[in-house]
């Protein structure tokens, strides 16, 4: 699985370069959050910009990915995704259950917010 992946400080961008989302690339992408954790990247931005399809599949695989990541104290924002599949993810009510951000700088924002709460109730135990 082909993805461009663009470290920043506190996050790194993984953009799929394939059109289709499935079970295939959800996994690929699971995996990839893992190679990065043990670099120290713990928090993700996946950037859907080039997919105008999806298998219905795969919107299990990304809540179970969505779930693993917040289990394990770490942030994860979808973005750049195609009314298509935001329509499709609707239907599935799973745009309920993760983070959806309409554009880059939003899902910056919420992985931004989400360590800095992370971070206060850390100091406050």
């Amino acid at each position: 699985m082909q993805f461009k992946i663009d470290t920043k400080e506190t996050y790194a961008v993984i953009t799929p370069l394939l059109n289709h989302i499935d079970a295939n690339m959800t996994a690929a992408i699971g995996n990839k959050c893992s190679e990065l954790a043990q670099q120290g990247i713990n928090n993700y931005i996946i950037d859907f910009q080039n997919c105008i399809t999806a298998d219905n599949t795969s919107f299990g695989e990304l809540l179970l990915l969505h779930e693993k990541n917040y289990d394990q104290s770490q942030s994860l924002v979808f973005t750049g995704i195609c009314e298509n599949i935001m329509n499709m993810m609707k239907e599935k009510e799973l745009d309920l259950s993760i983070n959806i951000a309409p554009k880059m700088i939003e899902a910056v924002d919420i992985i931004s917010m989400e360590i800095l709460e992370r971070d206060l109730f850390n100091e406050s135990e």
